[in-house]
């Protein structure tokens, strides 16, 4: 007897084990009504509701859920509160995708490197399914493609063109993970919306793109940028005259012990960075970070600036007092 309840509590717990491993921790709605087949495949999902196997992920769950025709069959025991909490969800991660795909046209368009009679002129080939066309830029051309005088169906024809397409693009992104890789680039900085205007910029450009030289970096490129950052900051210190602003300080250690002092302005049209200010040597007393701020309020414009906000440190509250004297009319 005892050693069948031992069973059947081993039985129990290594089910409950497995079960777990089939839940996802994800605040993805879909996985209230799904689990995992496999663990190590998030492609095939179970509906809890009918037991139905799914192919296609928790995006295919919701279809089935919310009775979505087309990809997948419908939930035969899905309610209509089920239905609409994957609707809703669903309807949400479309205008998500649309809103993503908006805004990076929009970064596309503001990169633009040919005058609009050069690119006229430049030969460009379109490549791609009927669903989604792409381009290729003005470099392709000195690239073998299809040859034009081969007279194959149309349907094979953009086949090859998106087989070719993805070669390219494999080719060029193990270059691209080579050079991340060999100089440490954090793997975030691909999602940096600059780096991708350059990457426009580069296919724009076309072949034989050279990359500055080091002087070119430290010199006459940083003074355009820092020119360029003043210019857009323009509509910011306008709004400040207009709105009124709020000063925002910090300071933190770094991990070489290095004491440091940031201050941000923040309005309406966001949140500015002026100021970076390390200085290990010194004592951060309420009257120096007085100082330090109190520079920054005359540098801004007292009359635009409503308040400074720091956290309630001793020496944060000391400053806020000296503030408030000088200035009676500056929240703290």
């Amino acid at each position: 007897m005892a050693a069948s309840a031992a069973s059947n509590s081993n039985t129990t717990v290594n089910s409950a084990t497995e079960t777990q491993a089939l839940k996802r921790s994800s605040n993805d709605v879909g996985w209230e009504y799904g689990l995992l087949v496999d663990p190590t495949n998030l492609d095939k999902v179970l509906c809890k509701l009918c037991n139905k196997r799914i192919s296609g992920g928790v995006y295919r769950l919701k279809q089935h859920i919310a009775h979505v025709k087309g990809n997948v069959a419908a939930c035969s025991k899905s309610s209509l509160e089920d239905k609409d909490k994957c609707m809703k969800a669903l309807m949400e991660a479309k205008d998500k995708k649309k809103e993503k795909k908006k805004e990076d046209k929009e970064r596309r368009d503001e990169v633009r490197i040919l005058e609009e009679e050069e690119f006229e002129n430049d030969e460009v080939e379109v490549v791609g399914s009927k669903k989604r066309p792409r381009f290729l830029g003005p470099m392709d051309k000195f690239a073998s493609g299809i040859d034009p005088e081969t007279k194959i169906v149309t349907t094979r024809q953009q086949n090859i063109n998106d087989a070719l397409w993805k070669e390219r693009t494999h080719k060029v992104h193990l270059w691209l993970a080579r050079w991340v890789y060999e100089n440490g680039i954090p793997f975030y900085a691909i999602e940096n919306d600059a780096f991708r205007q350059f990457c426009e910029a580069v296919g724009q450009f076309g072949m034989g793109y050279r990359p500055p030289s080091q002087y070119q970096l430290r010199e006459p490129l940083l003074k355009e940028e820092v020119e360029r950052t003043k210019r857009s900051l323009k509509k910011h210190e306008e709004e400040w005259a207009l709105t009124g602003c709020s000063i925002m300080t910090d300071a933190w250690t770094d991990r070489k012990r290095r004491s440091i002092m940031n201050l941000c302005v923040n309005c309406r049209h966001g949140t500015t960075f002026v100021a970076s200010k390390e200085d290990s040597e010194e004592s951060h007393t309420g009257q120096y970070i007085f100082n330090y701020v109190d520079k920054f309020v005359d540098d801004i414009g007292s009359q635009n600036v409503i308040q400074v906000v720091t956290d309630n440190a001793s020496n944060n509250m000391v400053a806020g007092d000296l503030l408030k004297e000088k200035r009676p009319t500056t929240n703290h």
